[in-house]
């Protein structure tokens, strides 16, 4: 990926986050959740282009095996 694209993309999230935050009427909390939601799909997707971490997408939660259920009866 070329530094402008990187840099312009950026700024076009950061436009957009500033835009949402100065004009759209909303709580204050909530705006503050959406921000930070962004902030760190912002930082891994950094991270992924950067090759720090590898593609986030390949997760695969379905072969994760439940934990066993102990029932002790008294």
């Amino acid at each position: 990926m070329d530094l402008i694209t990187l840099v312009v993309t950026l700024g076009v999230v950061g436009v957009l986050l500033w835009l949402m935050d100065t004009y759209i009427p909303m709580a204050a909390p909530i705006k503050k959740v959406i921000n930070v939601v962004v902030l760190v799909v912002v930082i891994l997707w950094l991270l992924q282009v950067f090759g720090i971490v590898g593609k986030i997408g390949n997760v695969n939660l379905s072969k994760v095996e439940p934990a066993p259920i102990c029932l002790h009866i008294a």
